[in-house]
This record gives C-alpha cells, sequence and structure tokens, in this order.
C-alpha cells in the first residue's frame, strides 16, 4: 500500500508531503485545488509519460517520491525526477530504474482509476480485458495472443513468397538496406532507457561528484564528522535506556544504523570515483542516443519494436532468397498455427461464455447495492465464431456489456443508455470485481462520483467504505455523504503567497472534518445547523471499524528524509 508521498514543484505545487493510512482515504477541497495533481503524481511515480509542462513555473527539476509497504512489511522506495527539459530519471529504493520496471511495480501494488476511464468504458474494446480479468483468464489470453501473432507473423510470409521476380527483387534491396542500418547499431533492450539515465548524470557530472565529496567528508573524514560524534550519543542514549526501557530498542539497532550510514559513506566515495566525467564520454553518450532515436522514428516507436523489426527482416530475407521456408512448407505451418490459435481461441472463448453469465449476475447485485436495484446487465458475443480474416489478439469473439437501468426497457449497448451517475456506479461496480482479492493493493478513485447525489451518493460511500476494508483506498470527492465514509480524511487548499500559486494537503482531525464536510454541504454559508448536518453525517459513516487506530500508525517519513 502506499504510505507516504512527497511532491515538490510538480504544476500548482511547491511542496506536499503526505502520510497515507490504510482503509478509506478521502481527500477534498475546492475545484481546482490541485487534488487530481496528487493522482497524477501516483502515475507518473509509475511510469506515466512525463513532459517539462508538469515542471512548476521557474524551477529546475519537479520530484516525486513513495514508500509503498508489502504485505510482509517491507518498504520499497519510489522516486522519479522530471527536468524541465522533459527528461526524466527514476529510481527503486535509490537504484535506477526503467520505464519497464515501474509498471511493473504499477501492475502489483497499485491500481488508478481515473476520470477518462468513465468514456473509455464506452468503447466494447475494452469490455473483454475486463470480462477476461474477473475470471482471471490472462494466461489463457496471452496464449491466445502468441498464437494469433504466429498466425499473423506467417500468413505476411506467404504472401511475400508468391511475389513476382521484379517486386522480390525490390523488396530485397529494401531490406538489406533497413537490415544494413538496424545491424550496424547493434542496439540492445533497454538501451536507450539506460543512456539517458547516464546522460543525465554526465551532464551533472560535476555537482554529483561535489555532494557526493560533501557527504562523504561531513559523514566520515571531516574533524566533526557525523560517524565519529555517534559514539557520544549512543553512550547517552544507553544511560536514557536505563531509566527509561523505551529507549532501548534504539540503543538496540545502533549497530545496523552505524552499518547502514558506513555503507552510505563508502557508496558515496565510490561513486563519486566512479564518474567519468570527460566530454569525450558524454558525446559518445549523445551520439549513441541521437543514433537509437533515429533507429525509433525508423522502426519503433520502441527500441524493442526495432529489434524486433531486425528479425522479421531476416526471416523474410531468408524467405525470399529461397534461404527460408517454400510457400508450401509456409501454408502448411499457417495451417498448423491456425488449428493451433483456433483450439487456444475456442478454450478462451467457452470460458468466457461461461464466465459472462456469473459476472452479469454479480455487477447486477453490486448494482443494486449502489441504488441501481433493478438493472438488468448482459455481456453479448458474436454469434458463432469470427471469420479467419477477424481473427485477432483477443481470439475469435466480440463482446459488449448491455444495461437496462429501467424496469420495462430494452437491453441495450452501454455507450447508449447510461447517463454520467449510471456510469459512475457502473464502473465502479465493474472495478470491484476486476480488482479480485489482491490484497495490499491501492485502489485509487479520482471523482468516481461524477453525475451522483443525494441517496446515491451515500450508496456509493458504503461501497468505497467497504472496499477499504480488502484494499487501501483513495478517492477524490465533492460529495459529503462519501467524504463523511472516509476512516482518514485530508483537504487539499490553493492559495497565493507572494505572487506565486501554492497548493497545500493537511490531515484533518475530527472538529476539522466537521468544518470541511460542513462546508461540502453549505457551500460559502457554514451555519450551526449545517454543522448538526456534518456531525450526522460523519456518525453515520464512523459506523464502519477503522482498520488501523491512530495510535498504531507508525511514522515513515524519515526513511527518505
Amino acid at each position: 500500500m502506499l504510505r507516504f508521498l512527497r511532491i515538490r514543484n510538480l504544476a500548482v505545487i511547491e511542496a506536499v508531503e503526505v502520510e497515507f493510512d490504510s482503509g478509506f482515504n478521502v481527500l477534498t477541497g475546492e475545484t481546482g485545488a490541485g487534488k487530481s495533481i496528487l493522482v497524477e503524481a501516483v502515475g507518473l511515480l509509475l511510469g506515466a509519460r512525463a513532459s517539462a509542462d508538469l515542471v512548476r513555473t521557474g524551477e529546475a527539476q519537479a520530484t516525486i517520491e513513495a514508500i509503498f509497504e508489502g504485505l510482509n512489511g517491507q518498504e520499497l522506495i519510489v522516486r522519479r525526477e522530471i527536468s524541465n527539459q522533459g527528461r526524466s530519471r527514476s529510481f527503486l529504493n535509490g537504484a535506477l530504474a526503467t520505464a519497464s520496471a515501474l509498471r511493473d511495480l504499477a501492475a502489483r501494488m497499485v491500481e488508478l482509476h481515473g476520470q477518462h476511464e468513465h468514456q473509455a468504458l464506452l468503447d466494447p474494446l475494452s469490455h473483454l480485458p475486463l470480462l477476461d480479468e474477473y475470471a482471471e483468464l490472462g494466461d489463457v489470453a496471452g496464449r491466445v495472443a502468441a498464437a494469433w501473432t504466429k498466425v499473423r507473423t506467417l500468413r505476411e510470409q506467404l504472401e511475400r513468397s508468391r511475389m513476382d521476380a521484379r517486386e522480390k527483387s525490390a523488396r530485397l534491396d529494401l531490406i538489406a538496406f533497413q537490415l544494413g542500418e538496424i545491424e550496424k547499431s547493434v542496439p540492445k533492450a533497454g538501451e536507450d532507457e539506460e543512456l539517458a539515465a547516464t546522460k543525465q548524470v554526465l551532464a551533472s557530472a560535476e555537482r554529483i561528484q561535489r555532494l557526493c565529496q560533501e557527504s562523504y567528508s561531513a559523514l566520515y573524514d571531516s574533524d566533526d564528522a557525523v560517524l565519529a560524534g555517534l559514539g557520544g550519543v549512543w553512550k547517552r542514549v544507553g544511560e536514557l535506556a536505563t531509566i527509561e526501557p523505551q529507549f532501548a530498542p534504539y540503543v538496540e539497532s545502533r549497530d545496523a544504523i552505524k552499518s547502514q550510514l558506513e555503507d552510505l559513506a563508502y557508496f558515496l566515495r565510490s561513486y563519486a570515483d566512479g564518474i567519468d566525467a570527460s566530454p569525450a564520454r558524454l558525446q559518445q553518450v549523445e551520439d549513441r542516443l541521437a543514433l537509437l532515436e533515429r533507429l525509433k522514428r525508423k522502426y519503433g516507436p520502441t527500441l524493442q519494436d526495432v529489434i524486433d523489426k531486425g528479425e522479421s527482416l531476416l526471416r523474410e530475407r531468408e524467405l525470399l532468397t529461397g534461404a527460408g521456408e517454400s510457400a508450401e512448407h509456409l501454408a502448411a505451418a499457417l495451417d498448423e498455427a491456425s488449428n493451433s490459435f483456433l483450439a487456444a481461441a475456442r478454450d478462451l472463448s467457452r470460458k468466457r461464455r461461461g464466465a459472462a453469465v456469473k459476472f452479469a449476475r454479480e455487477i447486477e447485485a453490486l448494482l443494486a447495492e449502489l441504488a441501481m436495484g433493478r438493472t438488468r446487465f448482459e455481456v453479448r458475443f458474436n454469434d458463432g465464431e469470427l471469420p479467419p480474416e477477424a481473427w485477432n489478439e483477443r481470439g475469435i469473439d466480440e463482446a459488449e456489456f448491455f444495461v437496462s437501468p429501467n424496469p420495462g426497457e430494452d437491453l441495450r449497448p452501454l455507450a447508449r443508455i447510461v447517463s454520467g451517475g449510471e456510469l459512475s456506479r457502473i464502473m465502479l461496480a465493474l472495478k470491484t470485481l476486476a480488482a479480485g482479492d489482491t490484497p495490499g493493493k491501492t485502489l485509487i478513485f479520482d471523482e468516481v462520483d461524477a453525475g451522483i447525489g443525494g441517496r446515491v451518493a451515500d450508496v456509493v460511500g458504503a461501497r468505497l467504505q467497504a472496499l477499504g476494508e480488502r484494499f487501501q483506498v483513495l478517492c477524490i470527492t465533492h460529495l459529503p455523504q462519501i467524504a463523511a465514509r472516509g476512516t482518514t480524511q485530508f483537504l487539499i487548499e490553493k492559495s497565493v503567497r507572494g505572487a506565486r500559486t501554492a497548493t497545500r494537503v493537511d490531515r484533518l482531525d475530527d472538529a476539522g472534518r466537521v468544518e470541511e464536510v460542513a462546508r461540502m454541504i453549505g457551500g460559502a454559508s457554514v451555519t450551526e445547523q449545517v454543522r448538526a448536518s456534518a456531525r450526522e453525517l460523519l456518525q453515520v459513516g464512523a459506523g464502519f471499524s477503522r482498520p488501523e487506530a491512530k495510535g498504531e500508525r507508525r511514522k515513515r517519513k524519515s526513511s527518505i528524509s
């Protein structure tokens, strides 16, 4: 779960630190205060595309840091830096990390449900993946996608094997040119990301070396070095421990702390010594990056795509020069691959159609809890199998969600019948099912309350509160009924200081929650009667037991201070 988030110089946020709890965390505040920027910051930490526009005006760099805690209590520190030139670097536990590593982390630990997902749900192409996720068919769907890739490749190869002599000669000339470009550069997967990180280090080599040397000296090498002075500190803490037992754990941890500081000192020295800060090395890295960028523009968009293109060109050259398989062999291989694809796709289709009935019933039950009690829901598939020309990586199925929210109305496609409030609730129901029972995950909802209010808002709040018993839930909301259900509430405010806009985030105590919920109810006019209503809402929301008592919450900020 997400324990701690620190943001520096991102959009309107100058400096914000937030320590989240388990359970249901709500974030409230006026429109435009910067609530969604917090969600965007988490997305950036987990591999979303960054741009220079995100850096606060006049600043050189935006920084986002977070501490995630796993089920075993182990902490993972994630950091991302974005320069005002649009470059970015990512770190996991202090080590440079690639964007793919961040995306892997996101898949395991966080689900972000932003405002755009309401509209994405209207696209029927998003429906099959949701069903597959609910039915835990990811492995089967992966096998179908791999089988389809083989079929598509063999189809293309067979088609090219039947070219006439002139077409074949022209194609071979183009292959020779393209393959020569790729083979000459010998690209390696992930090389561009590593080089970009190296370039960032080399461009700041002088500053890095200075900071490393100053830090090493302060820790180990100066007359008043920290490590040398720790002996006196531990002696005093030891005396305190003989008087007050609460100091004993700190005395027991002194060797570990000393070891960590020594490791840091040695790493600072070795890292500074290991940087090749010569202009020649920087030029070498920039030249290599420029070459790889040209290849990606021509054969990408990613470096892995360039490598795959080279392998595909090799196979095609073998085919066209007669060194590869003949057309007859390719046709036989295509028949075999098609049969394998069909077998896997039929298995997937059977499991999908079986799961769809249970999926629909569970969606209807969840919607009943969300004040859509007489809604009918159905997953409709294509009749029969898709013809070979319509096969794709999803198999031989097309599916779309059909809904009837009102008795007496026919089931119709989801995109044609739902209001904004209905869509929000259907999305919440779908995401509730798709989340499964993976413990320790963080679910983040950005304004899931769009288009709803009144009694419906209260049942949505109750559903989110129930989710908070299984997962850590973070929810941005404008509705007091939902905010009152939170186990922890944060107020996000925007102010102007010295002609600059700044956003702050405050954890609210009980009195603060009453005032904020009252503001959400009454707007600018907060009377004692409105406060009484706010207290009543909060008392209803407190009907759920808090998953973690205030006194048990552990502090984590020191880990990355």
